[in-house]
């Protein structure tokens, strides 16, 4: 074997040196994007796995570092076997440009970086781009792919004349037969990526998930969990749900549960016990003297707003007085926690409706009403549209779409378009001008986003704070203000509310209506340690309230907004709602697919179980916690019946196709 120069062995050091400076660069960006986008170390809106002990981040760089030196390490002897020049620059000249090109790929993919740009450009700059003309502007905003294929032909360009020029002034030297990875340090890179891997998900739960936010460490689990799939179900031996019946592709967990076969297939409560669950109301038509329908569902309000108040200030005084006049439940919860599924369970009565569901728009376009909804959100976001027939059945729609240029914040993705409910009112007005709108009755649907994250925007009053929290401000050293901020907004979708009251008795309309008003889930805003919604279950993420102009609308057990269908329709038809026969089931993720479910039942109970760590709770304060295989007694039996409603849940969803 040659014996290495002095010159190459700089060479060679320099090349390393190099290469680590800009694989320490990809690591520094990749980490930057993570917690920016999920807060895994900072915390924040949506976050409730943050790591901030030090043995979390310590585990958590321990793992980072593992998997990125084997990725570098792999793609290090990979370029020195496609150019042969082991102590010259063209390694690391692939090693930069190949390696930096798939990451930055991979980056722009996973974090949809080009929804960054309408955060950077104001939308007047970009209406000046397309010429002063909106519908130009737009097109030149948003023609993403002609503009990626642009940017690539220019980097391919760049880096073929970069080789070039190189090439030129500096010619490669060819040094074959040098050992460029050391066999004993990549195996035990090797070795410490896989045990970490295999021992994550139970040192940490909290570093386990903030890995997977990664892409080398996600990669390795991806590729590990298929080379220890079996049995080809899915399912491996080295996630956070590992198989417990490695060859036995019916067994896994999440497995559909069939009842009656003598198998537990997925490892929870034994064979499935069917419960006598109430299937959604059948397609229903409205007959005798139709009244008006009118639902108003506010962004993110939780089920305590009724009684808030901000220095002894009334935080909804206008939703107070039609509660007193009519009906009011609180809480009624939110079965997955977001917004999409919120809507879809409300207006379909299912908590997984398929497309063809039957729904209020439906239903009530049928029976010969007018469907008019004003929405401050894109009502095509997560399908909700599209599910429940709002768009296809609507004689007017407008939405966060249609009124895009009036959005109160700059991003122009679907999930952060946020219209005030000035323009929405507005809108309204325009669109019913007079009595002759009513000449046959209406479905109206509205909703109010400003209590939405970061609860505060420039159309927003200052009416219960002397200043509201900036969104660069919000932390949990600051949730008291924060807190304000959110009752602040919530005060003035209540001003809002009223104007839109006052109008709708103006046009003696009000008394001919049944109003529905609502929130789509609830929010904590760090009194539990989180802020957001939709990723722990307990009453302030996924409670909220109905109230309603119609007195006596009073129910004795829990109810989820699934039952809302049901209850407007007995409203709409003059009976009285049916009391729910089971819990109301709740879930963090889909109905297939959840981390942790839950249920409330009786008076203001809750339990919940994770379906990941086995940790089951219960009591308002989640506080009375066990691993499930150690529970015993009245415990057992009520997680017992919680998985027999959440695995009914799923065959009734199942069977309706």
């Amino acid at each position: 074997m040659p014996r290495k120069n002095k010159r190459t062995r700089l060479s060679s050091n320099g090349n390393l040196v190099v290469a680590g400076g800009f694989l320490l660069a990809f690591c520094l960006v990749e980490l930057l994007l993570i917690d920016r986008k999920y807060g895994i170390f900072t915390g924040g809106f949506g976050q409730s796995q943050a790591l901030q002990s030090m043995p979390e981040r310590l585990l958590f760089a321990a793992g980072y570092l593992s998997a990125m030196l084997l990725f570098a390490v792999v793609m290090w002897w990979l370029v020195h076997k496609m150019t042969r020049y082991h102590g010259s620059w063209p390694p690391v000249f692939l090693f930069i440009t190949l390696g930096g090109g798939l990451f930055c790929v991979a980056v722009f993919l996973q974090y949809q970086l080009h929804s960054y740009f309408s955060d950077a450009v104001s939308f007047g700059l970009l209406k000046n781009l397309g010429g002063g003309d909106l519908s130009d502007a737009l097109l030149f905003a948003t023609n993403e792919i002609a503009l990626a294929i642009g940017f690539l032909a220019i980097a391919v360009f760049a880096i073929w004349v970069a080789y070039r020029l190189l090439r030129r002034f500096f010619p490669p030297v060819v040094h074959e037969n040098q050992s460029v990875v050391r066999k004993r340090f990549f195996l035990a890179i090797c070795a410490a990526a896989v045990a970490l891997v295999w021992v994550m998900p139970a040192l940490s739960v909290n570093v386990s998930n903030g890995l997977e936010r990664t892409l080398a460490w996600r990669t390795i689990v991806s590729a590990a969990n298929l080379a220890t799939d079996f049995d080809g179900d899915g399912y491996g031996l080295v996630s956070r749900l590992r198989d417990g019946h490695p060859f036995d592709s019916r067994l896994h967990p999440l497995a559909l549960d069939i009842p009656g076969n003598g198998i537990d297939e997925d490892g929870f409560g034994g064979d499935l016990k069917l419960l006598a669950l109430v299937p959604p109301p059948p397609m229903t038509l409205v007959e005798g003297s139709q009244k008006n329908l009118i639902v108003i569902v506010l962004e993110s309000a939780r089920f305590d707003l009724l009684d808030a108040r901000v220095d002894g200030k009334e935080v909804a005084p206008n939703l107070a007085a039609i509660a007193r006049e009519g009906s009011v439940i609180a809480p009624a919860y939110s079965h997955i926690g977001f917004t999409t599924a919120s809507l879809k369970a409300l207006f379909t009565g299912s908590i997984a409706p398929s497309k063809a569901a039957p729904s209020l728009f439906r239903e009530l376009k049928q029976s010969g009403y007018g469907i008019g909804v004003f929405s401050g959100q894109p009502e095509d976001f997560g399908d909700i549209s599209e599910t429940v027939g709002m768009r296809e059945n609507a004689d007017m729609f407008v939405d966060g779409t249609s009124l895009k240029e009036l959005r109160a914040f700059s991003n122009a993705a679907q999930g952060s378009i946020l219209i005030d409910e000035k323009h929405l009112l507005d809108a309204f007005y325009k669109a019913y001008p007079d009595q002759n709108s009513w000449q046959k009755p209406q479905m109206l649907y509205f909703n109010f986003q400003s209590p939405h994250f970061p609860y505060y925007h420039d159309g927003v009053p200052a009416t219960l704070v002397e200043k509201p929290l900036d969104r660069s401000e919000i932390n949990s050293g600051n949730a008291a203000a924060l807190q304000e901020t959110y009752w602040n907004a919530i005060a003035y979708s209540d001003k809002m509310l009223g104007e839109l009251v006052n109008d709708l008795k103006k046009r003696d309309v009000w008394n001919n209506s049944i109003v529905v008003i609502t929130g789509d889930h609830g929010e904590d805003l760090f009194e539990d340690g989180f802020l957001g919604h939709g990723h722990i279950i307990n009453r302030r993420q996924y409670g909220t309230f109905l109230v309603t102009n119609q007195p006596g609308v009073t129910l004795e057990s829990p109810i989820g907004l699934s039952d809302y269908r049901g209850i407007i329709l007995s409203m709409l038809s003059g009976e009285k709602p049916k009391e729910r026969a089971v819990p109301v089931l709740m879930l963090v993720g889909d109905l297939n697919s959840p981390t942790q479910i839950g249920m409330a039942y009786g008076e203001e109970k809750l339990l919940t179980l994770r379906v990941d760590t086995g940790l089951a709770c219960r009591g308002p304060s989640q506080k009375e916690c066990v691993q499930y295989k150690d529970a015993r007694g009245s415990l057992k039996g009520a997680i017992d019946s919680l998985i027999r409603l959440w695995g009914t849940s799923r065959w009734q969803a199942r069977k309706a196709g």
